[in-house]
């Protein structure tokens, strides 16, 4: 299914505590440090920036906002779509522009807020920048923000899909918490492959078919729209378990309740791997 179809996170801004689930805030107090990863994930540099300059200003109006409803023409592709990303997430404390390149030039505008506080998972850093996945399409945009502009944290969480096994996995620092067989994308309607990250994660105690829903950063590749939304690919529950182990949904993850149970710690930002 897509939208419309019917956080573990160390961090250093309070205002997105309050959208956390609450032993995930609690846990905040105890965690040490952020230590930010420095490279990308092979432990290699990003493209070395092109020669300081005097930032100059950038006329936001003009550029188009990356969220889940919006197409950006120019965005970088994702170089490394088969790896998980380290766990460092970043947040636009106010809307900011997105470049094609360390001092690049400007494509498109990030804001603060998509489905609650919008945070980014890092692909690449490189001195002053970071490179970062989008929440808009085509699928595996990314695009490069400076560090100095971003509150930044760490997620200690990973999930790995595999559709040819529909089964999901969920890791905690590396380790496994649990492995549960999942309903995935039918033939007409496949679940989009590559890294993505949990966009937002939405709760709705009176929704019929699933009572959290976690929107992620990639979309139906043959659905422009599904129920009045844009298309938005997410992890959610399912009252039919029969359907688990079986590729019947309009492209989203159907997991069972402990499995939806277990997602709900998961905070925004967190990297999703997505394997044929």
């Amino acid at each position: 299914m897509t939208i419309g179809e019917g956080p573990g996170m160390e961090q250093s801004s309070a205002r997105s505590r309050a959208s956390w689930p609450i032993p995930v805030v609690a846990a905040l107090f105890a965690l040490s440090a952020l230590v930010l990863v420095v490279t990308d994930d092979k432990g290699q540099a990003g493209p070395e920036p092109r020669p300081a300059s005097a930032e100059t200003t950038v006329d936001l109006a003009s550029l188009p906002e990356s969220t889940t409803h919006t197409r950006i023409k120019g965005a970088p592709k994702d170089p490394r779509p088969g790896k998980l990303p380290k766990g460092t997430v970043v947040h636009p404390k106010k809307v900011l522009p997105l470049y094609d390149a360390p001092d690049g030039k400007p494509f498109a505008k990030i804001g603060p807020r998509q489905f609650g506080d919008t945070w980014l998972p890092v692909i690449t850093r490189n001195r002053d920048w970071v490179q970062v996945l989008l929440p808009s399409k085509p699928n595996g945009s990314t695009g490069w923000l400076r560090s100095s502009q971003l509150a930044q944290a760490h997620s200690r969480f990973m999930v790995r899909v595999d559709l040819g096994e529909r089964s999901l996995e969920l890791l905690e620092d590396n380790r496994p918490l649990g492995r549960w067989a999942v309903a995935i994308g039918a033939s007409k309607t496949p679940t989009p492959t590559g890294r993505t990250f949990v966009l937002g994660q939405l709760v709705d105690d009176k929704q019929p078919f699933s009572p959290v829903i976690l929107p992620l950063g990639t979309h139906s590749a043959t659905l422009d729209s599904y129920g009045g939304g844009p298309g938005t690919v997410a992890l959610h529950g399912w009252t039919d378990p029969s359907v688990f182990g079986k590729a019947v949904s309009h492209g989203c993850v159907r997991v069972p309740d402990d499995a939806l149970e277990a997602l709900r710690q998961v905070p925004i930002g967190t990297p999703v791997l997505v394997k044929a």
